[in-house]
Formats: C-alpha cells, structure tokens, sequence
C-alpha cells in the first residue's frame, strides 16, 4: 500500500480547477518562492501520512458535490516530489470515476512523473515570471525546466491551465504578460490562463515560523492592475 505525507485536505474548493474540487495539499517542496503562502509545506518530513486509499476515501465523501466538472485536485508543496503516492490516488480516483487535476510548479519530468501524467485529467501549471533570471533569484529552479514539462503535457495534449501570480514591481509589465501570451500561444494544449493577484495573507505564517517573508514589503496589485494585465492576455 502506497502512502504519502499530506500538508492538509480542503473539502470543496472552488479556485482550485473545474467545477468543485477535494484539495489534497501535499507535503514537501523543493523550491522556495519568494511569494510562497505555504511555507509550512516546505519540509519534506512534515505533515501526516497517509495511504492513497484513504485519501480517495475522504474525496468520496464529496462526490456528490462534484458534478460535471468537478473532482480532486493535489496542490502543494509539490505533489511532483511524491509522483509514485499522487499517482496511485489518481488511478484510484480513475476506478471511482472522479475527474484527476495536478497543481504544479512543473519543476520535475522523470518516468515517475510521467506515470504520474497519465492519469491525469487537467493540470494547473504555474508559470512564475519568464525570464530565466526572475526564476533562479526568485523560485530555486530554471525556466528550461518549467518549459520542458508544459512540452511534454503539450506532446501529450493533457489539458493545462496556466496561471501566474501578479507581483507589483517584480512581474507586473507589459513585458512579461506579452512573453506569457507568446509562450502560451506555441502550446495549443493551454486553454486557460488565469493571473491571480499576490496576496500577503501569508504573513503570520512566516511571522509563527520566525523567518523573513521575502516579499512582504511589496505592494498588493489593485483592481486596475489586474484588469489592464488581463486585458492584454486576451
């Protein structure tokens, strides 16, 4: 029996893919945004764990509220650091005829992950900035990386939605949102983007684990900004 370690459950989410959703938050990261809301997710060795068949159990409890769209979504931390746990709750969740969406960094590709990918429905795929630069001072890992892994769900034509944080002064130009559009654009299988603002509702978080909240000086985006960025991504 396959089991993982789990940050924490959201019984129905609706921000989190299609429709409502049962939020598994994974354990565990291996980057270090400077924009995270989760840094109690960071340790590898946290959390509670679980087998897959009682994390599907707990998603059964709700799938009367799933309809159509609706389904489980793993988040994190990142689900990619346990792809062989993430992926036996996807093939169970396949059996129970509960539609699969991976949040994810898109950080990993191996043969795991890849069997990871196979059952799944959608992918929720956060592309932070798009400069290799903004990545490493900002994320912990290469742009290449990201690009690799929105290649291979293209080549294998999973469904991705792709979403960005919006942080005033650090990826908010116009610059940056053509360069998305243009990255999106070469990869049919994106149906959606979405542009979330950066929110600094995290900072207890930080402030309860006495360490820096990176950007937590920076400006909240207001309704204008979003509008005009979004307005450009069409």
């Amino acid at each position: 029996m396959i089991s993982g370690r789990i940050h924490s459950f959201q019984s129905l989410g609706t921000v989190d893919g299609p429709g409502v959703r049962f939020v598994v938050f994974f354990q565990g990261c291996n980057l270090r945004c400077k924009c995270c809301h989760n840094p109690d997710s960071w340790d590898c060795n946290g959390g509670e764990l679980y087998s897959a068949d009682e994390v599907v159990a707990k998603a059964l409890r709700f799938k009367g509220y799933f309809g159509d769209k609706g389904g489980i979504t793993l988040s994190g931390g990142e689900p990619l650091l346990q792809s062989d746990f993430a992926a036996e709750i996807f093939r169970l969740c396949k059996k129970e005829g509960i539609n699969t969406c991976l949040d994810t960094s898109g950080s990993i590709l191996n043969d795991s992950v890849k069997e990871l990918l196979s059952v799944c429905d959608r992918v929720l795929l956060d592309i932070k900035y798009t400069d290799s630069e903004s990545y490493r001072q900002n994320v912990g890992c290469e742009l290449e990386a990201v690009i690799e892994f929105l290649d291979y769900l293209n080549a294998k034509k999973i469904p991705v939605t792709v979403r960005q944080v919006i942080i005033p002064t650090v990826n908010d130009s116009r610059e940056n949102i053509l360069k998305l559009k243009e990255i999106v654009s070469a990869r049919p299988v994106v149906d959606k983007i979405e542009l979330l603002p950066f929110r600094k509702i995290c900072q207890v978080k930080y402030d309860n684990m006495s360490i820096p909240f990176p950007f937590g000086s920076l400006p909240e985006p207001d309704a204008k900004m979003m509008a005009e960025l979004n307005e450009i991504i069409k």
